[in-house]
């Protein structure tokens, strides 16, 4: 009896012995990975892009007779920068615009076209993440084509004292690649024309809705 327990006193000894080596051996799992920071989209930076759209408006004449509405495609190109300050984005765009805005002809053969325009704009808005609403506003340029072929009177003049005014939506679906949809008005103002049948007033005001796609640097 006095030998059994001996042994068994033994053995437990062992046990320990081993158990406390094994302790103190190395850990097998691997290094603990460092968390990764994915960091915060940002809206700073410059941005280059194409656009396409519709438009549609008035032509504004003293003329006796109507000429009609103008309406047609418009497609082009902007470019700007923007800056955010916490949640607020401010910044400042350019674009020219080809067009096709046009009245066709009255019943006197007579037509008024803007073939191109163009703004330089500021912009404010509120970012939502990669969601960003903002409104704009500022000058417009751009041409009023009119021709009366009765009377063999054909003008195109380049309107330097308008404004445009809007706001849109965009969004960013890479931290490059921006998409959005934006409303315009344009007017471009006034001229003078001189015709043989006097002096009158010609010019174009028209919306324009247009989506764009941005590339952010």
């Amino acid at each position: 009896m006095k030998k059994y327990l001996l042994t068994s006193v033994a053995a437990l000894g062992l046990i320990a012995a081993g158990a406390a080596s094994a302790a103190d051996l190395p850990s097998r799992k691997g290094p603990v990975a460092a968390p990764v920071y994915v960091p915060a989209f940002t809206w700073t930076g410059f941005y280059v892009g194409a656009n396409a759209g519709y438009g549609w408006g008035n032509v504004n004449t003293n003329a006796a007779v109507s000429i009609g509405d103008l309406d047609g495609f418009i497609g082009g190109g902007q470019v700007g920068y923007n800056y955010q300050i916490g949640q607020f984005v401010l910044g400042a765009e350019a674009d020219f615009q080809g067009a096709d805005l046009d009245t066709g002809t009255n019943i006197l053969g007579a037509s008024v076209k803007t073939e191109y325009f163009g703004t330089v704009r500021a912009r404010a808005g509120v970012a939502f993440d990669r969601f960003l609403v903002y409104a704009t506003g500022g000058w417009a340029y751009g041409n009023v084509k009119t021709s009366i072929p009765l009377i063999g009177f054909s003008s195109d003049r380049t309107h330097t004292g308008g404004f445009a005014v809007g706001g849109g939506i965009e969004y960013a679906f890479t931290d490059n690649l921006i998409g959005g949809v934006e409303y315009l008005y344009v007017d471009l103002g006034e001229k003078n024309v001189t015709t043989i049948v006097g002096t009158g007033k010609v010019g174009t005001d028209f919306s324009v809705v247009r989506a764009r796609l941005s590339y952010k640097f």
